[in-house]
């Protein structure tokens, strides 16, 4: 299971951190990855991570604003938004991908909204 929080109204230029909690103690084994989808929009992906950290990879669109991190101690993974754009507005995903390649469990998301 799966259960993103931190999601909230902020302004554009403003910064904003997620959270990403698993239930599962193999987490630490898991690729993560953060998706959003936008009013009116398909789901894309934000950015993911390896199991162990050590890899990340983003969408141009957040590249340098957003970093992706996760603490398998505490089985939680994180995404740091900056410079908050107004479209970025979107509920936001976590989810877990067992093998390294489709993502296989999902979180219920977390509204993030960006006012101008």
């Amino acid at each position: 299971q799966l259960v993103e929080s931190g999601g909230s109204l902020v302004q554009a230029g403003g910064s904003l951190r997620l959270s990403c909690a698993a239930s599962e103690r193999t987490f630490g084994s898991y690729a993560m990855g953060w998706f959003r989808q936008a009013p009116g929009k398909e789901r894309e992906f934000v950015a993911t991570i390896s199991w162990i950290g050590g890899s990340t990879y983003y969408a141009d669109s957040v590249k340098g604003r957003f970093t992706i991190s996760r603490d398998n101690a505490k089985n939680t993974l994180y995404l740091q938004m900056g410079s908050l754009k107004p479209e970025g507005t979107a509920v936001y995903y976590c989810a877990a991908s067992v093998a390294g390649g489709a993502y296989d469990y999902w979180g219920q998301g977390t509204q993030v909204t960006v006012s101008s």
